[in-house]
């Protein structure tokens, strides 16, 4: 069983975008769930809107709205910047891409349509992204937050440092 499949089978819960995997696989699984979760929802997964997670889907980094509106121009949509940011507020509203704060750009989610609370390692080198998932409400934040009679609703973790594969590279 590889990587991928040990992923899917654990729910998706595994963390997502450094490791080796079958990416056209990984893009084709991504976007059927998107779409059911259109289909189930009466959500309208717009052609513009397709595109725009096909594209995150594609990198596996953060992309941001000017690098998506130009790679949406390349393949024939709209070149004006509401094009891509109301697909992007669709995406997000949805939770289908996650924005990355740290970079000011957006990455698809690894695990779209599950309520969750990501925690993302981005490599300072490649900007690489992956995502997993984090449960703040049992750890030391949560424990702070209980303790302030204060209820979490939504966190994002971010943590910065260097993929596998730059690492690698840096140290070859």
């Amino acid at each position: 069983m590889t990587s991928e499949d040990q992923s899917i089978a654990a729910g998706g819960q595994a963390p997502l975008g450094f490791e080796k995997h079958n990416h056209e696989r990984c893009v084709d699984h991504a976007l059927s769930s998107v779409e059911a979760r259109c289909a189930d929802k009466g959500l309208r997964l717009t052609p513009v809107r397709r595109k725009v997670l096909e594209l995150l889907l594609q990198e596996h980094r953060a992309l941001g709205a000017y690098a998506i509106l130009d790679l949406l121009r390349e393949a024939g949509f709209g070149s004006q910047p509401p094009v891509a940011y109301r697909a992007l507020d669709f995406l997000s509203e949805h939770g289908f891409v996650h924005k990355i704060e740290r970079l000011n750009a957006f990455v698809a989610c690894a695990h779209p349509g599950e309520s969750h609370s990501p925690a993302f390692m981005i490599c300072r080198l490649c900007d690489a992204v992956a995502e997993a998932q984090s449960t703040p409400a049992k750890g030391v934040l949560g424990e702070a937050a209980r303790a302030a009679g204060f209820q979490i609703e939504k966190t994002v973790v971010e943590a910065e440092g260097v993929c596998p594969a730059c690492s690698d590279k840096a140290s070859a």
